[in-house]
């Protein structure tokens, strides 16, 4: 199969589809890869180091989204690239399709077959290719927590871990997952006052087991959220619904009784924002104020850490794409687990969240690949 990494065009994106590393893996199989050129600029690999994998590096981005039977990426198609796909076309990556509609429809027009690094499952129930940049997200909430909430970027002036005879900052994780552990991993590590809300009695007591007395475990529902956000310095939304718009866990209202200068983070922009006053930023204008808390709400947040970011995820993408490259959608027939990536075939939304969220019929994955 002839497989196509172009160079990410999401502002400020530096990742890549594939590394060197990976691009040997398939050649060595006998898959043709064909790389854009100075795609992999972001994370140290020169068109040198792909063409000594052996893939084939051009300058001509059109050749290769037209030539290449699977495309590699890492964020979802922007408009410019969704104009490229062609019918019959594989495209593997991030897409975070039910809050964004006018992509879901693009893609839809395609006829391509689009699956979500986002949605594909393991053997657990777990979300193998997510957890990695949930990982890398989480530790990089509490970084840029900390940062805001310095007074030159708006603010309350607070060292998150303290001082002797000075409190370190509350820091207030919401959501326990695989986002809101390696948070509270930093947060601790920095010393801050950590509590952390989960619906789940399991994931709390993990957390327990964990962290011990250093956290404090609160069951979340809309009495404990208001508590503790309204005393948090920093809040950071790490809630996940797969494939589902994230739910909307603090209000407006709250936002605007929160302490002057405390921050928010929401990690969960990509899929909607779990506060009502989120909007993506970017890196380059990463925050925005509402009513005196400052918003951090980076819609690729593992972007700003390339080298780390692609790593993580190649370990954990490149199985797939060797099985997709050696069979094709046969690998999504044989695979109930790759199967569940599929949100998007032949014009069919395969994913029910997002089918639901964008108002369009669902056809389930069996049907849509004649199993």
């Amino acid at each position: 199969m002839r497989i196509g990494v172009p160079r990410e065009v999401k502002q400020a994106e530096r990742r890549v589809g594939l590394t060197p590393a990976s691009v040997r893996e398939l050649t060595g199989r006998g898959h043709e890869v064909l790389v854009e050129t100075e795609a992999g600029s972001g994370i140290g690999a020169t068109d040198d180091h792909y063409q000594a994998a052996g893939a084939t590096v051009t300058s001509d981005v059109g050749q290769v989204w037209d030539s290449a039977k699977m495309i590699v990426k890492v964020k979802e198609p922007q408009s410019i690239e969704r104009a490229r796909l062609c019918e019959g076309q594989i495209l593997f990556t991030y897409l975070h399709l039910a809050p964004d509609h006018e992509q879901s429809h693009d893609l839809i027009a395609s006829q391509a077959s689009c699956i979500a690094y986002e949605t594909v499952t393991d053997g657990n129930g777990g979300l193998p290719l997510l957890a990695p940049m949930s990982r890398v997200a989480g530790r990089l909430a509490v970084q840029a927590g900390a940062s805001a909430l310095e007074t030159v970027h708006g603010g309350a002036g607070i060292l998150i871990g303290g001082v002797p005879g000075v409190p370190p900052a509350r820091v207030v994780i919401i959501g326990g997952g695989v986002v809101g552990e390696n948070a509270a991993e930093i947060a601790v590590g920095m010393g801050a006052n950590v509590h952390v809300l989960d619906l789940d009695p399991v994931v709390l007591d993990h957390l327990e087991q964990r962290f011990g007395a250093s956290i404090t475990t609160i069951t979340s529902n809309g009495t404990t959220i208001e508590e503790e956000v309204l005393q948090a310095d920093l809040v950071i939304g790490a809630v996940l619904v797969a494939g589902a718009k994230a739910p909307k866990l603090v209000t407006a209202d709250i936002i605007g009784r929160m302490k002057p200068g405390s921050v928010v983070v929401d990690v969960a922009i990509d899929q909607g924002g779990c506060f009502e006053t989120s909007r993506p930023t970017t890196h380059a204008e990463p925050t925005f104020v509402v009513d005196e808390v400052v918003h951090y709400c980076v819609a690729n947040m593992p972007g700003v850490v390339p080298q780390t970011s692609t790593r993580a995820l190649n370990d954990a993408t490149l199985p797939r794409v060797v099985l997709l490259a050696d069979r094709g959608l046969d690998a999504l027939r044989s695979d109930p687990h790759l199967r569940r990536g599929l949100n998007v075939h032949k014009g069919m939304v395969t994913e029910a969240e997002v089918a639901a969220s964008i108002g369009v019929e669902y056809v389930s994955a069996e049907v849509a690949l004649g199993i």
